[in-house]
């Protein structure tokens, strides 16, 4: 299944956790649309985290503006570093619904155009696969891939993706989800249980 639908990745990298970067996602300034519909999944490896932020905007409203979160004390932040990977465009959609309490999500991200997506389809036939091609040219990856697998299955995945030409990985818990009727700035934002 194709779909018209464009998503936004933003990644972020903090030792914060996920209660502690819900209250510090809350006051990043973000563009009105980008809101609308936002999944949020997290990662954790010797004590850092990594986030991936997924807007999903309907097709013609790619806009999204990031801006530093204001500061209203002098008090030390932990520092988040921000990476936007760019728009992409979905060309494969098996799946677009949240995760399970026993599912993980494995993303891939690849920066070869010329990519074998043939391979990543037939590596693991039990999960599901979204596929994200880079809608503008300044995208950091040609892909993305988004497998939703059972958890005890993601890390054997995740090594076996590994021997492949991939830029980066990771086994991700899918945890909140801010899905906004109007443009005002993320209510509504629920952190999900870990399970």
């Amino acid at each position: 299944m194709e779909t018209d639908e464009k998503v936004q990745f933003v990644c972020f990298e903090t030792t914060l956790n996920k209660e502690q970067f819900a209250k510090r996602w809350e006051q990043y300034g973000r563009s009105l649309n980008s809101n609308v519909d936002v999944t949020l999944q997290q990662s954790e490896k010797n004590g850092m985290f990594s986030y991936i932020a997924q807007h999903h905007l309907a097709s013609g409203e790619l806009e999204f503006k990031f801006s530093n979160e204001g500061r209203t004390s002098r008090i030390v932040q932990v520092p988040i570093k921000t990476m936007l990977a760019g728009g992409y465009s979905i060309v494969q959609a098996n799946r677009l619904n949240s995760t399970t309490g026993n599912e993980s999500k494995v993303f891939i991200f690849l920066t070869n155009p010329q990519a074998d997506l043939t391979m990543y389809k037939k590596l693991f036939a039990a999960g599901n696969l979204n596929i994200y091609q880079a809608y503008y040219e300044n995208c950091v990856y040609s892909y993305i891939l988004e497998y939703y697998v059972k958890t005890k299955d993601a890390a054997a995945l995740l090594a076996q993706l590994k021997e492949y030409n991939i830029a980066d990985a990771g086994i991700y818990k899918e945890y909140a989800h801010v899905k906004n009727s109007n443009n005002e700035k993320a209510k509504g934002f629920h952190v999900w249980p870990t399970s």
